[in-house]
């Protein structure tokens, strides 16, 4: 299993701060944002993590996480030129994940729940990870049995089948390489997670874990306040970077 963490993107929604640095190195109480996402791939097991960044932003994560030696894993850096939907890091990480099964998550998403045996148990397929909110509207919201499979995926309905949406943490086999590369983008011109996942639904094979504790996708302001209160209140015994 490879990890990916995909931390591009200009967030302007929190300008003026990321004028001067990419979000997912802003603190988040005494940690580095990246750190929280960073924690859920290496307590899974993880060795070899790509860090895929702006480019006007490399230097920045080179300087902070270097070569990975210091957490006992191996990094490797891309550059994405140009966001262009989620579901663009496989063709970015081609390379990078070959043949093996790769976990992503995305650098903004802070989990309180441990995912380690979730995904140390993948074998197969893909596998999401679910949280029931008040608003599925606002997101990916996938249906699912009483066996987690998965019976739908929509992105932001307006009536939606159930209220789980699909956060930013996702494991796929070695296929989603070939996968991605036969998307079409979106009507924004994106190439979007949502259609990957549905190819997997297509085929059956697609299973959904749940999201016990909190999950925070710190993109604002008022989430990245909530993320701090998160870090310093329940998650600082739970980090092991």
């Amino acid at each position: 299993m490879k990890g990916i963490i995909l931390s591009g993107g200009s967030a302007t929604r929190l300008r003026p701060c990321t004028k001067v640095t990419s979000k997912q190195l802003l603190p988040v109480y005494n940690r580095p944002m990246i750190y929280y996402p960073l924690n859920t791939l290496i307590k899974a097991g993880i060795k070899e993590i790509l860090i895929i960044v702006s480019p006007e932003r490399a230097g920045d994560y080179l300087n902070l996480l270097g070569s990975g030696k210091e957490f006992g894993v191996k990094f490797t850096y891309e550059i994405q030129d140009k966001p262009e939907g989620l579901a663009q890091a496989f063709l970015i990480g081609e390379n990078f994940i070959d043949d093996d099964q790769v976990c992503m998550i995305l650098g903004d998403n802070i989990f309180e729940d441990d995912f380690s045996e979730d995904i140390k148990n993948f074998k197969s397929g893909a596998k999401v990870f679910a949280k029931e909110v008040k608003d599925p509207e606002r997101f990916g919201v996938v249906e699912f049995d009483e066996n987690h499979h998965a019976i739908s995926i929509e992105e932001k309905p307006t009536q939606p089948k159930s209220n789980y949406c699909v956060t930013g943490l996702y494991v796929y086999d070695h296929r989603v390489v070939e996968v991605a590369k036969n998307l079409k983008p979106s009507d924004r011109g994106e190439l979007e997670i949502t259609d990957l996942n549905r190819w997997y639904l297509t085929q059956g094979e697609l299973e959904v874990a749940m999201v016990a504790g909190a999950w925070i996708d710190a993109g604002t302001f008022d989430s990245l306040l909530e993320a701090q209160n998160l870090a310093k209140e329940r998650l600082q015994d739970k980090l092991i970077i």
